[in-house]
């Protein structure tokens, strides 16, 4: 007994290729979002402060605990008082004489100037994106309506397979 190309081996069933109706095709969508960067740049003046140089002398602590001292020694009776008025003393003043150097050093202002300078930032702008995954696909064959999924979207007609078997 001799089969076509079509015919299942062994002669049990039979299949073959025939041809179905489409009725109704709907694609299968899916909404992609999409982040693109965008670069946003602007120039700023940003302020720079100079400040003059520190020829830190320590001539005023010297002079306040030396004169500290000697004025804290003289304001002792005892020897004993004399020695602490003596420490005291030079402590207060060069304390003193300290916060005085400060003030002057403080007087010289900084300068100030400005540049301009580029700034950047990256922000991104949101976009959104259908993409056809696929097609649903309702078509007819001998008056029974069927559904499948197809890559690609079909003609008027589809390719079905058919197979027939004894019951």
């Amino acid at each position: 007994m001799l089969f076509s190309s079509l015919s299942y081996a062994g002669g049990r069933s039979h299949r073959s290729i025939d041809f179905a109706r489409v009725v109704k095709v709907e694609p299968i969508i899916k909404t992609i979002e999409k982040r693109i960067p965008e670069e946003e740049c602007w120039t700023e003046q940003v302020r720079y402060d100079d400040y003059p140089r520190s020829e830190h002398s320590h001539t005023s602590t010297i002079l306040g605990g030396i004169i500290g001292g000697a004025i804290g020694n003289a304001v002792g009776h005892r020897s004993k008082n004399k020695k602490i008025g003596t420490a005291v003393g030079a402590i207060l003043g060069a304390s003193v004489g300290s916060d005085i150097a400060s003030n002057e050093r403080r007087r010289y202002k900084t300068r100030s100037h400005y540049r301009d300078e580029q700034r950047c930032e990256t922000r991104h702008r949101i976009s959104y994106e259908e993409k056809v995954l696929g097609y649903h696909v309702w078509y007819r064959y001998k008056g029974e309506r069927y559904k499948t999924r197809m890559d690609q979207k079909p003609g008027k007609k589809i390719k079905v397979r058919v197979r027939v078997e004894p019951f």
